[in-house]
């Protein structure tokens, strides 16, 4: 066997294997392959060729065209960080999140839940990463969507060329427009024009915002050179970039828009030109609630009356009213609710006697349309980001329920706080918690400026310290107090060192609420302290 094999020809590639095969399926004696002479040891002499061509198959390999050799990482003009935050940064990038369940215990800190606001203040300093740690920094931020957009600026550009070489990071290149290539700025008009008509979809959008962000009409006439030809739902994604920086020049485009052959693409072309107080649309819209609102003066006091409308026809249609309203919800009040929504709010003072926001908003409203009137208000000062609606419509946060005289939810009163000034908005959810406790306080904080003002850190911590004493489930806590690990000024730890003890629990407390509270009130120091040593270590020089 081992002669017979030795002395076999060459490999002659597939086609030898081909004909190996079938000589083996016909007979030797019918088929007899190159290289086996006929005869009563062939059959042998094909096994033996068969043997030794298998080997070559499964040892053998075609070598392939050598690869072109990386380019070298483009360099990073920024400062390095200072050697102290670049060892927290190497501490909070090795941290991972406990696999425990039931709410986490114990007093140290979330080192996870710090590094968003680690990076942002070193986004905000201009720093570049240390280079060994960019691999951990692509890993953090592929496994939290929410750490990206920071955390891809901070890495910069040399985590981009490491996002080329390897799969695991691809979506950072999917996240900048062109896998991370510098946009062309509005100046360089072939650029421009040529990414805009021949790049990808993120790119092209990227592109618009880009664009759009520093000249506006710019951006509003390339996406006009292509605007009949777009698909409808690329129309509707470019139409929403025209919300930053959405002015007057805007609105011939938008009413354009208002014809278009898609109904979302129309209902938000709408939405954009009741944003705009000057309008056409927003007059139009501003007749047509005009009609359905007025002041009953044959009442003993003023009230509201209102008519809702009979019909959608095709000129509201035209403007964004949607005809069908959702299961549940009747035709005149779903038609009357967007009428309202979109005029503009100083329809209102004019139409009804010149009194102020708050004056039209204490008005008694008949037949129960209170809630619906209302309800609308809210949804155009939002919009329209009224300050002044916004502040009648929440009303005191003392008011019973903190409902204020037309906010309908929490949803809707964090909606109507987004309006007002930081310092204001604090101040209002301070006055909410401080009269009402922290039970519905939690989405309302969530639209507080970081870290909180002294006096909403003040009522939040007073208001859990009263929950402590009061043997308060502590577990019901838990959202608001890593709120405040995250949120509260570094500065407050000091008083808080108080509420580290475990309290003398009431009878009727929960079971071990006090050592929960205790160990709570801990890491929350010293998460705040570690949050002060953090901020300094980012500040040296």
């Amino acid at each position: 066997m081992k002669g017979t094999a030795a002395a076999l020809p060459p490999s002659g590639g597939t086609d030898t294997w081909e004909e190996l095969v079938t000589a083996a399926l016909l007979g030797t004696d019918r088929r007899t392959p190159p290289g086996v002479a006929p005869g009563p040891s062939a059959p042998l002499a094909l096994l033996d060729r068969a043997a030794a061509e298998t080997v070559r198959r499964r040892a053998g390999l075609r070598p392939g065209p050598a690869a072109r050799r990386p380019e070298p990482a483009p360099a990073d003009p920024r400062p390095p960080l200072p050697a102290a935050a670049a060892r927290r940064l190497a501490m909070l990038l090795a941290d991972r999140p406990g696999a425990a369940s039931g709410g986490r215990r114990g007093a140290a800190p979330d080192l996870m839940e710090l590094l968003p606001q680690w990076l942002a203040t070193a986004n905000a300093r201009g720093y570049a990463p240390p280079p060994q740690l960019l691999a951990a920094l692509l890993d953090a931020a592929r496994g939290r969507t929410d750490l990206r957009p920071a955390a891809l600026e901070f890495a910069g550009p040399r985590a981009l060329w490491l996002a080329r070489l390897n799969p695991d990071w691809r979506f950072a290149l999917r996240a900048l427009p062109g896998g991370g290539a510098a946009l062309p700025r509005p100046e360089e008009t072939d650029r421009v024009r040529r990414l805009w008509e021949e790049g990808l979809f993120a790119e092209r959008v990227a592109l618009l915002a880009a664009v759009r962000s520093r000249e506006p009409d710019t951006a509003r006439e390339l996406l006009a050179t292509t605007w009949a030809t777009e698909r409808a739902e690329d129309r509707l994604m470019f139409l929403d970039s025209l919300r930053t920086g959405l002015g007057p020049r805007d609105e011939p485009f938008l009413e354009q828009a208002l014809a278009d052959r898609s109904r979302n693409v129309r209902a938000t072309a709408a939405e954009l030109l009741s944003a705009l107080p000057e309008s056409a649309l927003a007059a139009r819209m501003a007749v047509r609630a005009a009609t359905c609102v007025a002041l009953d003066r044959t009442r003993p006091e003023p009230a509201l009356v209102v008519e809702a409308p009979h019909e959608c026809d095709a000129g509201m249609e035209r403007d964004g009213v949607v005809p069908r309203p959702p299961a549940g919800r009747g035709e005149r009040s779903w038609w009357f609710g967007q009428l309202v929504e979109a005029a503009p709010l100083a329809t209102w003072p004019t139409r009804l006697g010149g009194r102020t926001p708050e004056q039209i908003v204490a008005l008694p409203v008949a037949d129960d349309w209170q809630g619906e009137l209302h309800a609308a208000w809210c949804r155009a000062a939002v919009r329209q980001g009224d300050p002044a609606w916004s502040r009648a419509l929440l009303g005191p946060p003392s008011a019973p329920e903190a409902g204020g005289p037309g906010a309908v939810s929490l949803a809707e009163r964090a909606k109507l706080l987004g309006a007002l000034p930081t310092g204001e908005r604090a101040e209002w959810v301070a006055g909410f918690i401080a009269t009402h406790g922290l039970s519905e306080a939690f989405q309302l904080l969530g639209v507080c400026a970081v870290p909180w003002a002294a006096p909403l850190g003040r009522a939040v911590v007073d208001a859990l310290n009263i929950a402590r004493d009061a043997g308060s489930y502590p577990w019901s806590f838990s959202g608001v107090m890593g709120l405040a690990e995250r949120c509260l000024d570094p500065s407050e730890a000091g008083r808080l060192d108080a509420l580290m003890a475990v309290p003398d629990e009431p009878e009727d407390a929960s079971p071990g609420a006090g050592g929960y509270w205790a160990e709570a009130f801990q890491r929350l120091v010293t998460t705040l302290r570690l949050r002060g040593v953090m901020r300094e270590e980012l500040e040296a020089p």
